[in-house]
């Protein structure tokens, strides 16, 4: 299959991870993500559940994205992005280990009534906090598609699959192309 819609995805994904729009993702856009995430939820501004968010996406940021870097690293470009994401898409067990561990930490944050699961209403409410703009609707039919058993919630396993899709992919099919609360053809 061709990389195109696995491409678009992942340019798609930055586009809402650089939260300061400068075309680089940096330490600052973590935070950034956190505090809007915090919002999301319902945290107020300094509280301590807003800096359990930020330390979440602060972790993601040095654990997951300077991984591997060299050493003094401040900033990703695009570029560099893209690259690094879409080789995951040959590598399901390193897509595993670091998507996985992003969704450990996504997960934490969404279930918000730490039940072990997210419902659609804590799905809308986490991804709003990533994509501002975000209808209920779309976030509503996004879950559809990703809530595979149909019990109208998403469990740990449905929730790391729909990211690492979203990330890895290269079906047009595959439900986690919705990760986004977009259907693939509007990428």
């Amino acid at each position: 299959m061709s990389d195109d819609l696995l491409i678009a995805k992942i340019n798609h994904g930055f586009d809402h991870l650089d939260a300061d729009g400068d075309g680089l993702l940096t330490e600052r856009d973590h935070v950034l993500m956190g505090h809007s995430v915090a919002r999301s939820l319902g945290h107020q501004e300094g509280s301590e559940a807003e800096a359990v968010i930020v330390r979440a996406y602060l972790t993601i940021w040095h654990d997951l994205h300077l991984a591997g870097l060299p050493t003094g690293t401040e900033a990703i470009t695009r570029a560099q992005f893209v690259a690094s994401t879409g080789s995951l898409a040959d590598d399901p067990e390193a897509a595993r280990a670091s998507i996985g561990a992003l969704a450990e930490a996504f997960l934490a944050v969404a279930d918000a009534d730490r039940s072990g699961t997210v419902d659609a209403g804590e799905f809308f409410v986490f991804q709003r906090g990533h994509f501002v703009g975000l209808s209920r609707d779309d976030s509503d039919e996004a879950f559809r598609h990703l809530d595979r058993d149909r019990d109208g919630t998403l469990s740990a396993a449905e929730f790391t699959s729909a990211i690492i899709e979203f990330w890895t992919s290269r079906d047009p099919g595959a439900p986690g192309n919705w990760w986004t609360g977009k259907p693939p053809h509007a990428f």
